[in-house]
């Protein structure tokens, strides 16, 4: 009974904003490709100690199991570095989203505020969770909302520019009552690009 309730009161979505689920399983990718690319090159110089001790060691079976602890280690390193970064970054993107849309439904439309006002609360939210002192994670709350919020303000109005010039194609299309093939906001875009260089 209560789910057929929500159900019911799905409201459209707006024009612009993200999939929260899809952005969140892409963040978590990215994540896990960051963190073990990271840990991956930082275990380079951590081998070149094995090697040392390999050159130095002229007994086959210790040589086996030092490079088998070096890989088993290595491994270790780059799956934890993947699973912490899918996890950051993934957090990251939902809560980044999550408030994106929940701004959005609430306000009842899709501008730049709330994706700087996302940004902001997402940034200062992971100042809040760093390690440290009361007084260094107030200064991180502060640095994060601030910072959030100018990064988010430029890439927010670029975003909405890219959706509107993406609809433009789509609302000609419907207003003109055209019948052929109907074309995505991108195939849209990518016509009228097409026709602008060809000028």
């Amino acid at each position: 009974m209560l789910t057929s309730v929500f159900l019911n009161q799905r409201t459209e979505r707006l024009a612009g904003t993200v999939n929260w689920g899809t952005a969140t399983v892409i963040g978590v990718f990215a994540g896990m490709l960051y963190g073990g690319s990271k840990e991956a090159a930082a275990s380079v110089s951590k081998d070149a100690e094995v090697m040392l001790k390999l050159g130095s060691t002229p007994d086959k079976r210790e040589q086996y199991r030092l490079m088998r602890d070096a890989m088993e280690k290595r491994f270790i390193r780059v799956t934890r570095g993947s699973i912490v970064g899918g996890i950051r970054l993934g957090m990251f993107t939902a809560g980044f989203y999550g408030l994106q849309n929940l701004l959005a439904e609430n306000r009842g439309v899709h501008d730049v505020f709330n994706v700087v006002g996302a940004g902001s609360a997402t940034a200062a939210a992971f100042g809040l969770i760093m390690p440290g002192s009361l007084q260094w994670r107030a200064r991180n709350v502060v640095l994060g909302s601030v910072l959030g919020a100018a990064i988010c303000f430029p890439l927010g109005w670029i975003h909405l520019k890219l959706v509107e010039k993406a609809n433009e194609g789509n609302m000609a299309a419907k207003s003109s009552g055209e019948i052929g093939e109907a074309k995505s906001g991108l195939g849209a875009a990518i016509d009228r690009l097409e026709e602008n260089l060809n000028k």
